[in-house]
């Protein structure tokens, strides 16, 4: 799961208006597919008090869409275990809904100002503490309560190596407590594939290239894309190719017809 606000801007060194949409991506061993999506519409104005300026804003909250898309994914009777999702969604209304209403389970990341107990006494005698206070050994899993949510949860701390050698830190709960610290951090490896989702929609699909303005002409063109990256998907399978690399060969493929072409049409050949 995944929310898009707008796009990075890297000639201009700033973030530029995009289109609002969240999504709900289904991955299985050979395949991504998108299976939900909305588009946000920020039609509420609001003044706000810290900035001092007129704002928009949707009045319906992601968290509300996020919780909408899961039960439309169980409503339509897809077999998934996991709901894996990044720490914007990670709130114990969320995770209620997903173990007790949807019976189905989740792993995702926690901000370290989250408050948690380590057994249920201290839960009940409201004993909590931040959770970067917590001397958790590294690649070790523990039970802990957080706070907000009835049952228990399997915590893991999971330390990495940042590409500019700086060194990363990521606190993963998850409501399955059976799980190994392998089978928590590799299955939510697994979310990764929305990024590569978004990135092929916007580079393969032409997703940010809509010319659309209206709300209907919008939501038409974002499921044409969908449409596109569906396709891509399929042929991904049957030729091991990725989408850039199938974009890549049909690109040369219809340079190569139009530079045959261009040439009978024009027999005439110059010489230097």
């Amino acid at each position: 799961m995944r929310s898009f606000v707008g796009t990075c801007d890297h000639a201009k060194g700033c973030n530029v208006k995009g289109i609002n949409f969240m999504t709900t991506l289904y991955h299985a061993p050979e395949v991504s597919l998108p299976i939900g999506f909305h588009l946000i519409a920020k039609t509420e104005h609001y003044f706000d008090e810290q900035t001092k300026e007129d704002k928009r804003r949707s009045p319906v909250s992601k968290n509300e869409l996020a919780r909408a898309l899961i039960k439309q994914a169980v409503v339509n009777n897809l077999p998934f275990r996991f709901c894996l999702f990044d720490v914007w969604f990670a709130s114990a209304e969320n995770m209620l809904f997903i173990k007790h209403e949807q019976k189905r389970e989740f792993i995702c990341p926690l901000k370290t100002n989250r408050k948690i107990a380590l057994s249920l006494t201290d839960k009940q005698h409201g004993h909590f503490q931040r959770l970067d206070t917590l001397d958790l050994a590294e690649n070790a899993t523990r039970e802990i309560y957080l706070e907000g949510v009835t049952f228990p949860l399997l915590l893991a701390k999971q330390v990495f190596t940042n590409e500019d050698g700086s060194i990363g830190m990521l606190y993963l709960v998850s409501s399955d407590t059976t799980l190994s610290f392998h089978d928590m951090t590799t299955s939510y490896q697994k979310r990764w594939h929305v990024e590569c989702f978004h990135k092929s929609l916007k580079q393969n699909v032409s997703l940010e290239k809509s010319p659309t303005h209206t709300e209907r002409t919008q939501t038409n063109h974002f499921f044409a894309a969908l449409c596109g990256f569906i396709k891509l998907e399929m042929l991904k399978v049957e030729t091991k190719l990725n989408h850039f690399a199938l974009k890549s060969k049909l690109y040369i493929n219809a340079l190569h017809s139009a530079f045959s072409t261009l040439r009978q049409l024009n027999p005439i050949q110059f010489t230097a």
